[in-house]
This record gives C-alpha cells, structure tokens and sequence, in this order.
C-alpha cells in the first residue's frame, strides 16, 4: 500500500493523478479463515483492525451483505464523546476518543477529525444538578469535562438564546476535547489498513446461515457460497438480532430508526457541537457548513432508513427555541439509521452460548463516537476468547443477573 503525503499528493498531481492505486482490494472469498467478521461498517472493521495490530491476527474475512460502510456508519450525525455517568461507559468511550485522536495517523487516512468540543446544555434544575453529578464522577474515572456558566455557554455558542422562554439555559456540561470526525472516512480508513494486512472485505455477501458442529461455529453460509471460519464475530448493529437467530440464540435487543437530518449549508457560525436533552435535539455544523440535526429515536419498532415528517416537525421544533436562527433555514437531506437497543441502553460485547461465536450489539445512538474503543475491546475478545477490562462488564449475561449498566436513567439519554 502506498502512503499517503503531501508529497504523493504533489507527484499525483504532476501525472494527471493516474498512480492512485485502490483503496482495498476486492478479493474472492477463501473456502476458511481463522476469523469472520460479519458486518463491514465501522464496528466490524476496527475489530479486523485491532486483531491484526494488537494480536497479529490476519487470516480475517470482514463479510458484508452491502457496501463498505453503507450501514450506521454513512448513517450517524458524527458526535464524539466520553462523559458518561457509569464506570464502564466511561471507560469504554473514552478510550475511544483517544483513539479517534491519534487515528488519521495510525491509519495514514484522515478521518478529520475535529476536537470543537461537545455542550450538553441543561435546561432544568433536575439536570444542572445531574450534570453536576456527572462532572465529579468524570473527575474520578479521569474523563476531563466541567460544569459551565450560562454566559460560558453564550461565549462558546453565540448563536444560542440562553433566555429561552421555557427552557433557558442554566448551564451545561463541557466536554472541550470532544468532537466530531467524518464517518465515512473513518469506515475508508479501516477498511485500506485492513486491506493492506492481508485482510479480505467481502461486499455484496449477505450471511444466510451459520453453520455448527460440536456445540461450536464451523462457518457461515453467504450469498457467495460457504466460507468456513474458527471464531466467528457478529458485529451487525441492527441486524445482529436475525444473524444471532441463525446462530441459534436470542439477545435482548430491539431495532429502532433514528433519524437525523441537514440543512442547506450557510457560513460558519457554529464551532461547537451542542446536546439539547430537555427537548431533545442535538445540532453541530459541518465543513461544509450544513447544520446536522438530530434527535430521539422513533416511537416503535422497525427497520425503516428513510426519514419522517414527523421527526422534522418534533426536533427541529425543540431546537428552534434554542437556536430561532435554524427557523429559516431549508433542509437539504434526511435519512434514517436502524439500531439496537438493549433494555439498559448499554452495549453487549460477549461470549455466546455458541462456542467460538462472539457478540458486539447493542450500541443504540452511541455506536458512532464508539467505534475504535469498541474495535479495541471486540478485538481483544475474539483473539483471547475472554473480554478484557473494557468489555468485562458488557456481557449478555447481566440481564439474567441483573446487574444493568442503566446510562439511560443515569444520563436522561443514551447518545
């Protein structure tokens, strides 16, 4: 694989760009690997990541049953951050930040990532007060956020109406080193570092079956024939329930929409991204200067990626009181993104009742900022065969004991 620089840009340019090699290669599948991975979004190929850069694991099949990132990943509003109330979560996701940090140079793509800082703005007395809570638990997990002003939060976001009629601003709760990063490339990116391991991205391979034998995984069956595997990792966000079926068990997740938004692109005029919980929508602008805008997931279950009017007229309408300047603008796109959602709003990264047949689901709206932290310890767990210290409590095993990690009830919501 060649590298990129500015000096390849600058020898590429010279030559009428015709050197350009491509980004992975598109390989037929082996009749075996050592490991599949079902599920080529961001989840499934920073875990084909990992078990080669931490593990040394590269006779790796990453099957997908579109194209390479057209799930979640092409699908999210791009949000990076770390400040949860619960230990785990803190952990987890904080990991992932701080590898989304380093990551355009780990992979030699850049994944524009962009630390502008993350505002959740608190709009009751109940949540200044939770936000509060938050901080000092943020403190003690070595997570850097703190509880600011109303007139800190105008200086950072000038285009907000802190006295809104009914919910001004009483504060909130600054993450500065949190962000944004494009998700696309972050998908590319993985994707041309796994390639160039050895790996194979299988597209266009849509998994119809899992096969066993000896109460162990033996393979699965694909659009594009058997492929035969050691450990299998199923890694499908919203989908992951129909493959755990083929599988032969159950999880405790549930699939819902989540739709998002973007405006026609005007001038910068906001350099922050900013959580609005009370009435639920969240808004950050792009490089492009398109306003992203999202907010709660749908009311009932289903497998819809295409938006609703509905969701445009409840969130853009608890952000125009917040950001009235939104009220003239027009919107350019909506889309939606299918996702899995346990009861406790926290992730299931674990062993299976399937010998050798491991899990990641369950990210709800979170899954995007966890991407690498989710890689990391997916990646740890396959090649190990036990979780490591990031996903030791995210098993599915915490349902039946009851020891949730409820992020839903402690934070007001799960994004």
């Amino acid at each position: 694989m060649k590298r990129y620089s500015a000096f390849a840009i600058a020898r590429e340019g010279a030559r009428y760009h015709q050197g350009w090699e491509r980004a992975w290669r598109a390989p037929e599948p082996k009749k075996k690997y050592d490991v599949v991975i079902v599920g080529a979004g961001g989840h499934g190929l920073a875990t084909a990541f990992y078990l080669g850069k931490n593990f040394g694991i590269t006779d790796v099949a990453i099957v997908e049953k579109g194209w390479l990132g057209g799930g979640n990943t092409g699908r999210n509003t791009t949000i990076i951050r770390s400040n949860y109330l619960q230990d785990p979560s803190a952990a987890i996701y904080e990991k992932a930040r701080a590898l989304y940090e380093t990551m355009s140079q780990d992979l030699n793509y850049n994944v524009m990532f962009s630390p502008r800082g993350v505002l959740m703005l608190a709009q009751t007395q109940h949540e200044l007060r939770a936000y509060k809570r938050t901080a000092h638990a943020n403190a003690l997990q070595g997570v850097s956020t703190e509880v600011i002003s109303p007139d800190r939060v105008r200086q950072l976001c000038p285009i907000i109406a802190i006295d809104g009629p009914r919910y001004p601003v009483l504060g909130a709760l600054w993450q500065a080193r949190g962000g944004t990063a494009r998700h696309d490339a972050v998908a590319w990116g993985y994707a041309r570092a796994c390639s160039d391991m050895g790996m194979d991205i299988l597209q266009q391979c849509e998994v119809t079956g899992v096969r066993q034998k000896a109460g162990k995984v033996s393979g699965v069956e694909t659009a594009r024939g058997f492929i035969g595997c050691d450990k299998l990792a199923i890694v499908t966000a919203g989908h992951t329930g129909q493959i755990a079926q083929m599988a032969g068990f159950g999880l405790p997740v549930e699939s819902i929409s989540l739709q998002a938004l973007v405006s026609e692109p005007i001038k910068p005029c906001l350099d922050v991204v900013v959580m609005a919980n009370t009435v639920h929508g969240y808004i950050s602008q792009s490089d492009k200067g398109e306003m992203v805008i999202g907010g709660g997931t749908d009311h009932s279950i289903n497998y819809s990626q295409r938006g609703a009017f509905y969701h445009i007229e409840e969130t853009v309408r608890a952000l125009v009181e917040t950001f009235p300047m939104i009220s003239r603008l027009k919107m350019l796109r909506q889309w939606g993104g299918i996702v899995d959602m346990t009861g406790d709003r926290s992730p299931i990264l674990s062993k299976t009742p399937l010998g050798n047949c491991f899990v990641n689901c369950g990210w709800g709206t979170g899954g995007f900022k966890s991407i690498p932290g989710s890689g990391w310890a997916m990646a740890e767990l396959v090649a190990r065969g036990e979780p490591g210290p990031l996903a030791a409590a995210f098993g599915m095993d915490r349902f039946r004991q009851g020891r949730f990690i409820d992020e839903s009830v402690a934070a007001g919501v799960a994004h």
